[in-house]
């Protein structure tokens, strides 16, 4: 199985206009024969009545008879606390194959990797999408929050898991007609 993975990253004042845009001009790219599924949101809380510190969704499950046409799209998003002066994101793909007791993590190029934001953003939203996911396999994102002072030291870090991607098995070929 060969993964691939495209990331966008928005930051600054307008995070909800750019990814609404990203997300508008994604259906153009989906060829016919696709199917979508999205999931809601888990959130870290700063208290009770509070407004939410981080969050993590699936915005995007495609499902297809073609591997490359199968994807997977997470998103976080997290908020700026009092002291800190950098947030940093990464998404982790979780794969669990028929069978398998658990989810466990899947190496590709451009998962893992710590994306941070611009000193200063008070929201920050990061986008990935994984393509040519295998069928039949769940997926999930593990995404992970970290939060950083003025001299770069952590002052909190926070993991969400997404709801998963269900990628059924793709539908056998039909049959040929039997020979006369």
């Amino acid at each position: 199985m060969t993964l691939t993975s495209t990331t966008t990253a928005i930051r600054g004042r307008r995070p909800l206009l750019a990814l609404a845009c990203w997300l508008a001009l994604l259906p153009a790219a989906l060829t016919t024969g696709a199917r979508a599924q999205t999931a809601d949101v888990s959130s870290g809380q700063l208290g009770a009545g509070s407004v939410s510190l981080d969050s993590a969704s699936l915005e995007q499950c495609l499902t297809a008879s073609e591997p490359a046409q199968r994807s997977a799209t997470f998103a976080g998003e997290m908020t700026m606390i009092p002291g800190a002066a950098r947030m940093a994101m990464r998404i982790e793909l979780l794969e669990r194959m028929p069978g398998e007791p658990s989810f466990h993590a899947v190496t590709a190029p451009g998962l893992g990797v710590w994306r941070a934001s611009d000193p200063g953003v008070r929201i920050y939203k990061y986008v990935k999408q994984v393509t040519n996911l295998s069928a039949p396999a769940d997926y999930k994102g593990l995404v992970s929050f970290r939060w950083q002072g003025p001299r770069g030291r952590t002052l909190k870090h926070e993991e969400r898991r997404t709801r998963r991607c269900a990628q059924p098995a793709p539908a056998p070929p039909p049959a040929a007609p039997p020979l006369e």
